[in-house]
């Protein structure tokens, strides 16, 4: 048998082969001038049909055209008689699918650091209107430096193409594990496709396998056609937020399923809070206001900043990938944390905040102020609780978040939170139900945002504890999710 001669160009050294796919082969390749390494797809022009080509033009156009931090980068494009040839960055870390697969199952926070770059990929795309149709695992490299952390990129747009939102296609596209029933079954689709495969890779991180894994492609169908509701395994164990985000990303339905604008905002990417240059400078603006209230003796607000900083430097720390880098930034989350539990203790137990700086300061006027305000309800509370004599629901759902304001108080944040999010659950509808310009429109309105304020700083306190706990605990206690 003839063995296929390995292709060439005259300014690379081709190395060993690291990937194929139904009409190309990837190579490690060096440049010889440069001594750089990359990536090398080759095209045998031979093997193509007229929708391998289509392909093709599409994922050049396409790459020369998208500059991201989380999307494999083209460097150049060369052909000869035999060979189209895709220069790209090399990723040294492997796939997404070899990472799971060594791994078994993802910790939901790893899992999290991934998504969150992915979405961040996903985002640059539909800003240009770009759809993938083939993610998955495999397609989704891992970039390691210095340290041992990932920075996940998006790779293989061969079957990508520009679609608005709104708008369908008719041709198989993708691979069938990953994709969206309305590809399978109806054989038309729009951009939200993504969405699904998006959960499904989401799914195998958890609990290391996909939803619909099937040995064929007639059990595949067979499955998706019953119709039957995707349950979660029960082990491990996983967050609300992340169930919530899974359950809505594999709704089968196109129009059941989130919408970008949702997926972008859900509470367990949190976006927003999403590693950057810019969030950093946030962060640090934040906590240098801490610090001067904290000087100041305010020590309700100088706790109020303290959260809202560590809720930028948390997701900074998990993507960082430099080990000197994130132990300086680590170092400091520590202090931040210290301090934020420091002043909420003193509260707890009616003792006296000791300052945050080496000269002695008395204790403060309005200490007693503070202590007081902490352990009673505020007026607007009371207010609300006097006008919800008609509406039974109403005072319940208060009720619920009074608990949950002395369960922050006692230091059982796990519990404040969920309780949090149930009073917040309670009462947006029926926010939604009062007369507007009403006076209990606006208490309750009031109510609302400063209990979700609460529950942020409890989340971005919980944050920093567990980030905290993963560097200094065993790893393996985190294998499977953080709660």
């Amino acid at each position: 048998m003839a063995v296929t001669p390995r292709p060439g160009i005259s300014e690379y050294q081709m190395l060993e082969q690291i990937g194929s796919g139904s009409y190309a082969t990837v190579y490690r390749a060096m440049h010889k001038a440069s001594k750089e390494i990359y990536a090398v797809k080759c095209v045998r022009k031979g093997t193509l049909s007229k929708s391998a080509v289509d392909n093709i033009v599409t994922e050049i156009s396409l790459l020369k055209k998208l500059k991201h931090r989380h999307i494999v980068e083209m460097k150049d494009f060369l052909y000869d008689e035999k060979c189209i040839y895709i220069v790209m960055e090399y990723c040294n870390g492997g796939s997404l699918s070899t990472y799971i697969r060594q791994r078994q199952k993802l910790g939901e926070v790893t899992c999290k650091v991934f998504l969150r770059q992915l979405a961040s990929a996903l985002k640059y795309m539909r800003e240009n209107e770009v759809s993938h149709f083939d993610l998955k695992p495999q397609n989704l490299l891992l970039m390691k430096s210095n340290g041992s952390a990932q920075a996940l990129k998006v790779a293989d747009f061969g079957f990508a193409q520009h679609l608005k939102l709104g708008q369908e296609n008719t041709s198989i596209k993708g691979s069938p594990l990953y994709m969206a029933p309305e590809i399978l079954l109806k054989h038309c689709y729009g951009p939200s496709a993504d969405l699904w495969s998006i959960g499904v890779i989401l799914y195998e991180c958890l609990f290391g396998r996909a939803p619909y894994s099937s040995k064929t492609l007639q059990e595949l169908l067979d499955k998706i056609r019953t119709e039957r509701r995707i349950e979660l395994p029960k082990t491990p164990k996983i967050s609300p937020e992340c169930e919530d985000l899974l359950c809505r990303l594999l709704q089968r339905s196109p129009d059941d399923r989130i919408t970008f604008d949702e997926f972008f905002k859900h509470a367990f990417l949190d976006l927003k809070h999403a590693p950057s240059e810019q969030n950093l400078e946030k962060g640090i603006a934040l906590i240098n206001e801490a610090i001067e209230l904290d000087k100041k003796q305010e020590y309700d607000a100088a706790y109020g900043k303290y959260c809202k900083g560590l809720q930028y430097f948390v997701p900074i720390i998990q993507a960082e990938t430099d080990p000197e880098k994130k132990d300086v930034l680590r170092q400091r989350v520590q202090t931040y944390l210290a301090r934020a539990e420091e002043i909420k203790h003193s509260f707890q137990q009616d003792t006296p905040v000791q300052p945050s700086t080496s000269k002695p300061l008395k204790r403060a006027a309005s200490r007693v102020a503070q202590i007081q305000r902490a352990l009673q309800p505020t007026d607007l509370y009371r207010q609300l609780l006097t006008m919800s004599s008609s509406s039974p629901a109403l005072k319940s759902a208060l009720e619920i978040g009074r608990q949950a304001e002395l369960y922050a108080l006692e230091n059982k944040l796990d519990v404040a939170l969920e309780s949090y999010k149930t009073v917040l659950g309670a009462l947006m509808p029926l926010l939604a139900e009062e007369p507007r310009g009403s006076q209990r429109r606006d208490l309750l309105h009031r109510q609302i945002v400063h209990w979700m304020e609460e529950a942020e700083h409890i989340k971005s306190v919980r944050s920093a504890q567990i980030l905290e706990e993963m560097e200094n605990g065993p790893a393996a206690q985190y294998n499977c999710c953080v709660q």
